[in-house]
């Protein structure tokens, strides 16, 4: 339902129009997006971010030559980044009253592992086979 009423009133085409106007090549659109859901990622849960997002983004990607495949990939791994990302990240609130730790000591705990997947984000972005190789072979 909210999809519809963001196509309806035309915030499909501001975004689109905002975002290949801020990103002129496919990475620098690819940068964009990627800073954009990384921030929604840090206050939104993944499932309505993807619901909402989707329809708005997908379109823009899929015209700048970005694989649908890809896109997906990038968009779950900036999600899930900005879920573990202190202070706004909701994983941690969840992690650290099951833990019974504070939030803090959750951060620093999940601080190692976000410099490995924030490489593995830049590899995926910057190499499109890493996720199309096994799609290309099942099909």
């Amino acid at each position: 339902m909210f999809s519809w009423v963001l196509t309806s009133q035309g915030v499909n085409d501001v975004v689109a129009n905002a975002l290949t106007t801020v990103g002129a090549t496919k990475f620098g659109l690819m940068v964009a997006i990627t800073l954009v859901l990384f921030v929604i990622g840090c206050f939104m849960e993944t499932i309505a971010a993807i619901t909402i997002l989707t329809p708005i983004l997908l379109p823009v990607a899929t015209a700048a030559g970005i694989d649908p495949i890809q896109f997906g990939v990038i968009m779950l791994l900036n999600l899930m980044l900005g879920l573990l990302t202190p202070p706004l990240g909701m994983v941690l609130f969840v992690l650290s009253r099951v833990s019974k730790m504070s939030v803090e000591q959750c951060a620093k705990a999940t601080l190692p592992f976000l410099l490995p997947l924030g490489i593995v984000l830049v590899l995926i972005m910057m190499v499109p086979a890493l996720t199309l190789w096994l799609p290309s072979v099942l099909y």
